[in-house]
């Protein structure tokens, strides 16, 4: 794999390039962005970013997992991050997980500008629900999001997600995903994946990671309604 070949996520995040360092070298910094809730978050923070690393902190820029790079630059009064992934071979026993570690770093990356620009102070609790999408209907219409998912970054759309009428605004599109704000998660972020069955695949892959800010008992009410209207269309894999 060339360089031109290796996978490239960027955000541009409204914060300067010294608050987004900090939230990527602080631990209690990164586990409000990285990933979900799990018991074993801490492990995969310390594994991931403090474990085998290659920092270069004047420069602004952080290589991690064997060989995944993060820069840092200035833009404007905002910070251009660019993380470009290792090429395929590095660590050939993840090569079968190459493009999975990608749809990760692009939900992460686009988790770190919410975190940094919505809820830098804020203490999230997250639903992540995963499962998949043979024989089921694909997710973002029946999440009622397929026209949401055309509308630019920024626009605003309302829906009903899982029985619960919303509104919010669009956070990003990818080729694979779509994140858009919640309000009524006290102003939460969702990030949703689908794909269909494939060779290397062929029970699909489907995905939601809810984060959610200041629910209290009603986050109880929430993750219960999401995992029931997930397994119904979306079951967990029987390898699981």
């Amino acid at each position: 794999m060339t360089d031109q070949e290796r996978p490239v996520i960027q955000v541009t995040i409204a914060a300067p390039v010294d608050d987004v360092w900090r939230a990527l070298r602080e631990k209690d910094k990164i586990r409000h962005w990285h990933g979900w809730d799990d018991p074993g978050l801490d492990a995969e923070i310390d594994l991931i970013y403090f474990q085998s690393f290659v920092e270069d902190a004047p420069a602004r820029t952080l290589g991690v997992q064997e060989g995944d790079q993060i820069v840092l630059e200035p833009d404007g009064d905002g910070t251009r991050v660019t993380l470009t992934r290792a090429p395929r071979g590095v660590s050939p026993e993840w090569d079968a997980y190459y493009d999975d570690i990608t749809e990760g770093w692009t939900t992460f990356m686009h988790q770190l500008r919410f975190f940094l620009e919505r809820q830098p102070g804020g203490h999230r609790r997250t639903v992540f629900l995963a499962g998949t999408t043979a024989g089921a209907p694909p997710l973002l219409p029946e999440l009622g999001l397929d026209g949401v998912a055309v509308q630019p970054a920024g626009s605003a759309f309302e829906a009903t997600l899982a029985g619960q009428d919303v509104k919010g605004e669009v956070w990003f599109r990818s080729e694979n995903q779509l994140g858009v704000t919640v309000d009524a998660w006290g102003d939460g972020l969702l990030v949703v994946a689908y794909a269909g069955p494939t060779v290397d695949k062929p029970a699909g892959t489907a995905m939601a990671v809810l984060s959610t800010y200041g629910l209290d008992e009603a986050y109880a009410e929430l993750n219960d309604r999401w995992a029931a209207w997930w397994g119904e269309r979306y079951p967990a894999s029987a390898e699981a």
